[in-house]
């Protein structure tokens, strides 16, 4: 059975319908992707022992506090490990292939999976400092993802 990727007619334009995978927000990470729709990346900090933490939950994994405030996020970091995605793992990424899957660590001190977008696969590498951008889904949904910061490398 061949994928074919879907269209949805607005109006004059005939826009594609995103298939792929879609993260289910939940009350301890809605506000993390309110924040994201509008190009914000925001991470929990706790009121108790300042540190932060990624994803967003309701407990403190350091110190067990359910106390935390939202705060913006640099959006700065460093590539901590990486893989090249190179066999679609479902019809939807097909024509996506090669990509980068990679742990970044922010400089708040948390790490996160994300895509290192907008380069040559070949040209990341553990050590890379990066940046986040966003990449609007539809109405709801907006994936941060991160690209590699110039001059730094």
């Amino acid at each position: 059975m061949a994928f074919e990727p879907r269209n949805a007619d607005i109006g004059e334009l005939t826009v594609p319908i995103y298939e792929g995978p879609l993260p289910k927000p939940d009350r301890d990470s809605q506000e993390y992707w309110d924040a994201a729709r509008g190009h914000q990346l925001v991470l929990q900090q706790c009121l108790d022992c300042d540190k932060f933490r990624f994803y967003p939950r309701l407990i403190c994994p350091h110190c067990l506090s359910e106390r935390f405030e939202w705060r913006k996020s640099s959006g700065r970091g460093v590539v901590y490990s990486f893989t090249v995605i190179h066999r679609p793992p479902s019809p939807f990424f097909r024509d996506k292939v090669p990509y980068v899957l990679a742990l970044i660590d922010l400089e708040e001190g948390v790490r996160m999976m994300s895509n290192v977008v907008d380069c040559d696969p070949g040209d990341v590498n553990i050590g890379n400092h990066v940046e986040v951008l966003f990449e609007d889904i539809n109405d709801e949904i907006t994936l941060p993802k991160f690209r590699l910061r110039e001059g730094l490398d």
